[in-house]
C-alpha cells in the first residue's frame, strides 16, 4: 500500500571525541512533517554507533559515556584492533546500546516522557560522519 511509510536520512558530524549527540529535534521535525499517528523508527547503519533514549543536559550523557568507558575500556585488549587505541570496543558497544529505537508518535508529536531525549551514541573517534535513518510508519 503506497504512502504507508516515509523515510529520510539525517547526517551528523560527531567530531574526534566520544559523544552522546542529541538528535531529538531532527526526530521531532520528521515526525511532524509525516503527521498523524504512527511509529518513528530511528536507525544508525553503522557498526560502531547506537541510539539511546536518555535524559540529556543534566549529566546523564556524561554518565553514560563514563559507564561505557568502565565497561568497554579504550585499551589494547580488543581483538578487533585497527584504528585508534581501543577501537574494537566501538564494535562491541552496539550490543549494549543498540543501533535503533522505535518511538510512538501521536498527532505528529513524539510521545517521549518529560525528560527523555533521543541521542546518537558514538565512541568511534575514527569516523565522525554519521547517518541516521528515520522511518515513519503511519498508523
Amino acid at each position: 500500500m503506497p504512502g504507508i511509510m516515509e523515510s529520510t536520512v539525517v547526517r551528523v558530524t560527531t567530531g574526534a571525541r566520544e559523544v552522546v549527540h542529541d538528535i531529538t529535534a531532527e526526530c521531532e521535525r520528521f515526525a511532524a512533517s509525516a503527521g498523524g499517528d504512527g511509529l518513528l523508527h530511528v536507525f544508525v547503519p553503522h557498526a560502531t554507533a547506537g541510539v539511546a533514549i536518555i535524559e540529556l543536559g543534566a549529566g546523564s550523557d556524561d554518565d553514560l559515556l563514563a559507564a561505557l568507558g568502565d565497561l568497554l575500556p579504550a585499551d589494547d585488549r580488543w581483538r578487533h584492533a585497527h584504528g585508534s587505541p581501543g577501537h574494537g570496543r566501538s564494535h562491541v558497544m552496539p550490543a549494549l546500546v543498540p543501533p535503533f529505537a522505535t518511538l510512538p508518535v501521536i498527532g505528529g508529536r513524539l510521545a517521549l516522557g518529560t525528560w527523555q531525549s533521543v541521542a546518537l551514541v558514538d565512541l568511534n573517534v575514527d569516523n565522525p560522519d554519521r547517518e541516521i535513518r528515520l522511518s515513519f510508519l503511519k498508523g
